[in-house]
């Protein structure tokens, strides 16, 4: 198999994963052999937040991509370290304009229908087509790519050169015919080729996936036969960390992810757990017109003002890490060592002489205030994420120091929702953002929600626009110094403020399981 594509960021990757690895529980304890594996029963994993809209096409939140991720395949398996296998494809090969895959023989949609090279190509076609606003377009392929079939060799396109055509084509979650015809019957049920197809659906509750029994193309030889696969997984609806965390230690629950102080009962209990990185301190700012953060003297003066070694270990829980990079999920491609950007030293008297430059002064009650208008910041925050509240209130106190009205908000799903995408009240706050590739991260400095868009922050960067469109079209030699160069321009322009990062554990009971970035169905493994 001919992979042509070269990643200069594959060490960087590797140190990612490295430092996942050595964050992970239990490091020292063996994993299981195949014979301590028992076949059958239920796997039963949480998950925050109901998925809402199945549609892999449209899936955007978290929680729905990890219900997407339960049954949908790629051509192009992603290991948890970011490196590449076959899945529905069988071997590929790239030349920067054309991608081309030999698909297995032998795929079956869960309706009884063929999987063919055919289906795979009106399926890169449907994320090419703008009119259809999937969210692959255009982060991961856009007009300039079409896809033709003959036999079972799919031949992908580009109009112009993409230093990973084959990559970005070969990680899209592939749907089956009648799911292409008529995407609306995806919001609520599932039309793929994957182990687990959807069976029952009680929205706020449980999702019940059932194994087929006619599976035979996983990674590394999966068949519907392997030992120790369930005959069930079962998406429970957990908003709370410390009912999760009981159910877990009680047996009811196989896997959630659980990052506060219930880790610490976890832990005693000599839990296991496999993560990812996680960018908890990440502040993202609202530029829209008329909100305190379209100017940037006023991003540079509050990011000024955070004590980075105060508020860090507080949001991380004790256990974070320096961001390296805004791309945080796995293949992590461009991710170097060490970013090229650098964040200021702590400062107050330089944020003040920064927000006197722009025009908000203190008055006699040592507030700050423009026009007569107090500087008053709206900042969010994830209810359910313990960390979050005290760490916010930190920087509360922090910014109360300059003059400035900080209004702290603990939003459930419903109101992360209605402030980025809808109401656009909201100023800044713990706003994450888990892209695997710059392409997908500059979907969200791209057209605004009113244009179609992801870039709820209405971000107006021309530099890292410039940088990010020749990017896109460079040699593979190329690509990730320019990507690189862009997003130093997203960090030291404060259009982005990476406080610190951790890894988001997600723990194991009763099951063993490989997480690239969300539960892998074929790797789940029940144990007595």
């Amino acid at each position: 198999m001919k992979r042509s594509i070269a990643i200069p960021a594959a060490a960087g990757a590797i140190v990612l994963a490295m430092t996942l690895t050595s964050c992970s529980g239990s490091a020292e304890n063996a994993a299981p052999s195949e014979g301590d594996y028992v076949s059958g029963g239920t796997f039963v994993m949480a998950t925050r937040n109901d998925p809402g809209d199945l549609n892999p096409f449209k899936a955007v939140q978290l929680d729905t991509w990890a219900m997407v991720s339960l049954s949908y395949e790629s051509l192009i398996y992603v290991t948890p370290e970011g490196d590449f296998e076959p899945w529905l494809a069988e071997d590929w090969e790239d030349t920067g304009t054309e991608a081309t895959f030999t698909i297995k023989e032998g795929i079956t949609c869960e309706d009884g229908t063929e999987f063919t090279a055919q289906t795979a190509a009106d399926n890169v076609n449907f994320n090419a087509d703008p009119a259809n606003a999937t969210f692959s377009y255009p982060s991961v392929i856009d007009e300039n790519v079409s896809a033709t079939a003959e036999g079972n060799t799919l031949t992908v396109t580009s109009a112009e050169n993409d230093p990973f055509l084959a990559i970005s084509v070969g990680t899209l979650r592939m749907v089956c015919d009648a799911g292409i015809a008529d995407p609306t019957i995806l919001s609520d049920g599932t039309n793929s080729t994957g182990l687990f197809a959807l069976t029952d659906a009680t929205p706020g509750d449980t999702y019940t996936l059932t194994k087929r029994d006619d599976y035979a193309w996983g990674p590394d030889g999966v068949t519907s036969d392997t030992e120790g696969l369930p005959d069930e997984i079962e998406l429970r609806v957990v908003a709370d960390e410390s009912t999760a965390a009981n159910l877990l230690l009680s047996g009811e629950l196989n896997s959630a992810s659980v990052s506060g102080a219930d880790r610490s009962r976890l832990d005693g209990a000599g839990l296991e757990f496999v993560g990812v990185p996680n960018p908890v301190g990440e502040m993202l700012f609202n530029e829209r017109e008329g909100r305190p953060f379209s100017d940037p003297l006023v991003r540079e003066a509050l990011a000024t003002a955070i004590d980075r070694d105060e508020v860090g270990p507080v949001i991380a829980d004790g256990d974070g890490m320096p961001s390296k990079s805004l791309v945080v999920r796995s293949p992590f491609l461009c991710v170097e060592d060490e970013p090229e950007w650098s964040l200021p030293e702590t400062d107050l008297d330089r944020a003040g002489e920064l927000l006197d430059e722009a025009g908000w002064t203190l008055n006699d009650d040592g507030k700050r205030e423009k026009d007569g208008e107090p500087l008053t910041i709206k900042f969010i925050y994830n209810a359910s994420t313990s960390t979050h509240a005290p760490a916010a209130e930190l920087v509360q106190e922090m910014w109360n120091e300059l003059g400035v009205t900080t209004e702290l908000f603990a939003n459930d799903a419903a109101a992360w929702a209605d402030q980025l995408y809808t109401t656009y009240d909201w100023d800044t706050g713990w706003v994450q953002m888990v892209p695997g590739s710059p392409g997908v991260l500059s979907t969200f400095f791209g057209p605004t929600p009113a244009e179609g868009g992801l870039n709820f922050m209405f971000v107006d960067n021309p530099e890292y626009n410039a940088l990010a469109a020749q990017a896109a079209s460079a040699s593979p030699d190329e690509t990730c110094g320019l990507w690189q160069d862009a997003e130093k321009e997203l960090i030291e322009r404060f259009d982005v403020f990476p406080v610190i990062d951790n890894v988001l554990p997600t723990y194991q009971s009763g099951a063993v399981f490989d997480l690239p970035n969300y539960v892998q169905p074929t790797t789940i493994r029940m144990l007595p």
